[in-house]
């Protein structure tokens, strides 16, 4: 699967205007999943073929305090909601993959309560007598990997929605969480869902260490995104020359899962401007990897993250109730999104590509995309133009010039 994948990343408590506050009310709208039905289409049109989801289960405000893995959060819906949204993606050929929260619980969750009782648990207990909270966060409780119990709580986990017909998991702060833990993991899934697909997220440290380490499949490659974003902000295309010769090396052992834009970064369009989004968005499907696409970003949606409890609501935004109510102003960035997805699906050897820069100065930039057996594009930046040109070497043409 991951040959082909390309995936749009959807924030669903956000996406779908759940109301995520600590004392939050049902306001009523108890199936909001189903309301994604009409950006099924939208996104096949796209040229995706799969859809990474935010969290998805019971939680008390922004997902990633879990209180039950096994339930669907019932601001989005129900678990028999799911299976239904399962069934739509299905039929229209996109592969789902769910976000896994499970290097801490919510200080909700039953074990967290069990633990402060005195019960036996696998969250962690501070000196304190209150849980372990990971990174300061007084809403999370981090458990013990060192526990079977945890390692059990995981695999019921994973089986139980692969079970249900997702194709995999992204593991989320999979760089907090001991390699061997995701190994062992991995390994018992693997028995019973031989062609489960993991991603680890890693914002810095040993990329290919947790791949081979924690036996996944791949990890996101915060560099990538770094040296993209920052290059054309700051006009210095030899920070970006020297992402994609450390992506060359990454590439040589494994898939990278590359980015412009997630849930828990600024809007590229807000960093960089229209043109830069756009230049951004050229270099990403020019580049071997696994590509993801955040929803909205292919409309130049804008946001930057605040501070506070309100830091992430301008990235993780309400979508309109249907495509038909974007405004007109997006589309040109859509059709551009189109042309780089078909040409990605014209030219399926650029996942396993090699990449060497050619020319480089402060505002030009030219490098070589080879495939392993035929195939080569050559990627022209100017930033001055500013323009992005990829030509392949069997005449096919996609260039940005405003």
């Amino acid at each position: 699967m991951l040959e082909h994948a390309i995936w749009w990343q959807v924030y669903p408590l956000g996406a779908l205007g759940a109301p995520i506050r600590w004392g939050w009310k049902d306001d009523g709208q108890a199936h909001r999943l189903r309301n994604l039905e009409p950006w099924l289409d939208y996104v096949v049109e796209l040229g995706c073929n799969g859809i990474l989801f935010g969290p998805l289960f019971e939680s008390t405000t922004h997902g990633y305090d879990t209180t039950d893995h096994l339930k669907i959060d019932r601001r989005l819906g129900t678990n028999e909601d799911f299976d239904w949204l399962i069934a739509e993606c299905q039929r229209r050929g996109l592969h789902v993959i769910l976000d896994g929260v499970f290097n801490h619980l919510g200080v909700q969750h039953p074990l967290t309560l069990a633990a402060q009782r005195g019960e036996p648990s696998p969250v962690i207990m501070a000196a304190d007598g209150y849980p372990q909270h990971w990174e300061g966060h007084l809403d999370l409780a981090e458990l013990d990997h060192n526990d079977p119990a945890t390692e059990d709580l995981v695999v019921e986990a994973m089986e139980f929605w692969l079970a249900r017909g997702i194709a995999g998991w992204r593991l989320d702060v999979a760089y907090s969480v001991p390699n061997d833990f995701w190994a062992r993991v991995t390994q018992r899934v693997r028995a019973d869902y031989p062609g489960a697909v993991f991603l680890g997220e890693i914002i810095h440290g040993d990329y290919l260490g947790l791949i081979d380490e924690g036996h996944l499949d791949t990890v996101t490659q915060y560099e990538l995104w770094k040296g993209i974003w920052s290059s054309l902000k700051d006009r210095n295309l030899w920070e970006l020359a020297h992402a994609l010769e450390r992506h060359n090396e990454f590439s040589a052992h494994h898939r990278m899962q590359i980015f412009v834009g997630n849930h828990d970064v600024d809007r590229i369009a807000s960093v960089v401007g229209d043109d830069g989004a756009a230049i951004a968005a050229s270099i990403l499907f020019s580049l071997p990897g696994i590509p993801s696409i955040y929803q909205g970003d292919e409309q130049a949606f804008r946001g930057v993250k605040g501070e506070g409890a309100s830091s992430d609501d301008q990235i993780r935004a309400p979508l309109p109730a249907s495509p038909a109510e974007l405004t007109e102003f997006g589309w040109w960035m859509y059709r551009h999104y189109q042309a780089l997805v078909a040409a990605r699906r014209r030219h399926p050897w650029l996942v396993d590509a090699r990449v060497e820069v050619l020319e480089k100065a402060n505002e030009q930039l030219t490098y070589r995309v080879s495939g392993r057996g035929d195939g080569s594009l050559t990627v022209r930046i100017d930033l001055v133009a500013p323009s992005i040109r990829l030509e392949f070497d069997d005449g096919d043409l996609v260039e940005y010039r405003p």
